[in-house]
């Protein structure tokens, strides 16, 4: 008895991470959309299982938010740097915002 094999397509997962600097200011992204490593990051480290993170954006597959992961934990320390220098740098443009707005002796 014959069997045919079916050859899947094989994914070369250092394909579906990339960076470009026209795209979140060079910052790593899952290839094609512009979701980046630190979004994914940020959701997981607030307790957000990947196959949740996949459902709540939808055109992303397990293997692109598992790749993200991936990227995350190998480059973990600078990642983490980068986004708490984010969270200052926001917290720093609300004070200011808010400190605008309000009313001038």
């Amino acid at each position: 008895m014959a069997t045919a094999t079916a050859k899947a397509a094989v994914t070369d997962i250092g394909q579906l991470i990339e960076t470009s600097p026209e795209i979140r200011g060079g910052k790593p992204c899952i290839a094609g959309t512009g979701v980046s490593v630190h979004r994914i990051s940020i959701w997981h480290n607030l307790g957000h299982a990947p196959e949740e993170i996949g459902r709540r954006i939808g055109h992303l597959s397990q293997a692109q938010v598992y790749a993200a992961l991936a990227y995350y934990f190998a480059n973990r320390e600078i990642i983490d740097a980068e986004i708490a220098a984010e969270e200052v740098e926001a917290d720093r443009v609300e004070q200011e915002f808010l400190r605008s707005r309000q009313p001038q002796p």
